[in-house]
């Protein structure tokens, strides 16, 4: 085993430690349920968590069960949040039929996932997010932003350990991709969040057909550069990119 594999391995490992400190902590804290709307995040989360984009440039693929994430951090207990979370990302990282399975890289997804989830949902729930000295839209804004850096920062570190490039490069490349899509789910997430004190736990629904559409326009955006054939030291760097995401 190389000198990047130990050093790989043993961040994988942080990362999985740490996400279960993450969700058993918010168990041990737990103080309600929300049933209905945990239940019906949970569920739109999963489904969506296999409704993918092909992205150009890159082998990997984008899931749409962002808001649905975002939105139980915001509505939901640490623990409920972090648990749809859990689900999410490990369906997401689930390989196609034929697909190799990765045990690694599902622990290390669901992980940074779950962790993200949390970072946003401590945020959301703080004293400082909850004294009306803000306005909502910026904490909202703040929180996504936390699950944004708490996301992709340990994605760039594991390609910086086992490919040798710089962090700060590879986070940058990352950025550049992904900015765009976390803008929009943000505002279509806080709509929503919004909407939900008058429509109840069903809001979760109104956010599914927005991510269908998102999501078709994103296929019809990219489905012409994905059939050329892109090659590029930053498209090759953005390809590993979402391999290990």
């Amino acid at each position: 085993m190389t000198k990047n594999s130990k050093l790989a391995n043993a961040f994988i490992s942080a990362m999985v430690i740490a996400g279960l400190a993450m969700m058993l902590g918010s168990a041990l804290n737990l103080t309600g349920f929300h049933f209905y709307q945990f239940a019906s995040l949970l569920i739109l989360g999963a489904v969506t968590s296999r409704t993918k984009v092909k992205l150009p440039g890159i082998t990997g693929n984008m899931s749409v069960n962002l808001p649905f994430i975002l939105m139980a951090a915001s509505q939901l207990s640490l623990f409920e949040a972090v648990a749809v979370a859990l689900v999410s990302a490990t369906l997401q990282s689930l390989p196609k039929r034929g697909g190799r399975f990765q045990p690694s890289k599902v622990l290390f997804n669901a992980s940074t996932i779950v962790l993200s989830a949390g970072a946003s949902a401590i945020l959301l729930h703080s004293p400082w997010a909850n004294s009306g000295r803000f306005p909502g839209a910026m904490v909202f804004a703040a929180a996504c932003g936390a699950f944004l850096l708490v996301n992709t920062l340990p994605v760039a570190t594991i390609i910086s350990v086992t490919e040798g490039a710089r962090v700060l490069h590879i986070w940058s490349s990352i950025l550049h991709l992904s900015f765009p899509y976390y803008a929009a789910c943000t505002g279509v997430t806080f709509m929503v969040t919004f909407a939900s004190k008058h429509v109840g736990w069903q809001a979760p629904s109104l956010l599914l057909p927005m991510m269908l559409l998102i999501y078709r326009c994103y296929q019809r955006l990219f489905e012409h550069t994905n059939s050329e054939s892109i090659s590029s030291p930053k498209a090759n760097l953005l390809s590993r990119a979402a391999a290990a995401h």
